[in-house]
């Protein structure tokens, strides 16, 4: 059967190649954007936020995408040392870091060409996220296996045993940790739930009642730029912190109550700064982390000291593997009533 072609059509086209990171998917726009203005990766993110935000709706929106649907879309990065700058995207606006995508982009890169002359037996692939640069190793020997480790931003532990008032459940306390994005950590028990066995919706639920909490509380705030100073969600862990070679499971709720399918790249990063502050954890340490929604797992490790600021921090690496599932083109009709997109709640 002859490949199938969109009949003549009055609309737009923007063109994407999806993949999953532990099944958790990324969306990455390979054509039909307009230029995205900006003299930065951050101002570039600001642009589409206030002027491009449709494009975000159409992409990860009902009918062409889903709830918890996640994209990256490739820009021009100001750094020279940089193959790519991205912008991530999903259900509630635009991200500062994210790993699964990382760990994706790294295998996208060099295997669409934005990376020339891949080397055996890693490819180094420099991506500037919103946060900062990115450093991506891609296995390669002749052909890519998928499997991606990266070298995180500066991760630090922000603010360690905060009593928040989550309502429904009294006074919970949480840490709070930095890994390109911040999260509320918590363990799942303080809520009579487990990560594995408990109902996603209960998970969802009580991960957002801590995010509301902990925004009502605490103010962040990041050495760098107040753009990356906002709370971006909760992870619910295992409470298995201390350092074992057994896999240590979290469940991470994030924007508007989107969940990560993955063990979730930045909260590994995240979490690996917290247990190391703590001292729960050392240099080269290596930790599984399993998602407590797929079962896929994560290895993350601190591999450096470092500073961001006044706060002491870590460089994390983080290792999984990213696969692709479609490539698509998807077409925006002018009398489509419902082409910017739709969510059910």
């Amino acid at each position: 059967m002859e490949s199938l072609k969109l009949p003549p059509h009055d609309g737009s086209v923007i063109s994407v190649v999806d993949m999953h990171t532990g099944g958790e998917p990324l969306r990455i726009v390979v054509s039909g954007y307009p230029d995205i203005i900006g003299g930065s990766v951050l101002a570039k993110r600001l642009y589409v936020r206030e002027k491009l935000d449709h494009l975000r709706q159409l992409l990860m929106f009902e009918p062409r995408g889903h709830y918890d649907m996640y994209g990256a879309l490739v820009v021009k990065s100001e750094l020279n040392e940089a193959h790519l700058g991205v912008l991530f995207m999903h259900n509630e606006g635009y991200s500062t870091m994210c790993g699964h995508a990382v760990i994706a982009l790294g295998r996208f890169a060099v295997d669409y060409g934005l990376v020339k002359a891949p080397q055996s037996p890693e490819t180094q692939v420099n991506i500037h996220c919103p946060c900062g640069l990115v450093k991506a190793f891609v296995e390669y020997s002749n052909q890519n296996t998928g499997k991606v480790r990266f070298h995180s931003v500066p991760a630090f532990a922000f603010a360690t045993d905060i009593t928040v008032d989550v309502p429904g459940h009294g006074e919970v306390i949480v840490d709070i940790s930095y890994g390109g994005a911040f999260y509320a950590f918590v363990s799942a028990e303080k809520f009579g739930l487990d990560i594995s066995h408990s109902r996603t919706r209960d998970l969802v639920d009580a991960a957002t009642a801590v995010t509301n909490a902990v925004k009502r509380k605490v103010k962040l705030h990041h050495p760098s730029s107040p753009d990356l100073a906002f709370l971006y969600g909760t992870i619910l862990t295992d409470g298995k912190d201390v350092f074992s070679d057994e896999p240590t499971a979290n469940v991470c709720v994030f924007a508007d109550a989107q969940v990560d399918r993955s063990p979730t790249g930045s909260g590994v990063t995240a979490r690996i700064a917290l247990q190391y502050h703590k001292g729960l954890i050392q240099l080269n340490q290596t930790r599984t982390f399993q998602s407590g929604a797929t079962g896929s797992l994560f290895t993350g490790k601190a591999v450096e000291e470092t500073k961001c600021g006044d706060f002491k921090a870590v460089t994390v690496e983080v290792a999984g593997h990213a696969h692709y599932t479609e490539t698509a083109s998807f077409v925006l009709e002018n009398d489509d009533d419902l082409k910017n997109g739709f969510l059910l709640k």
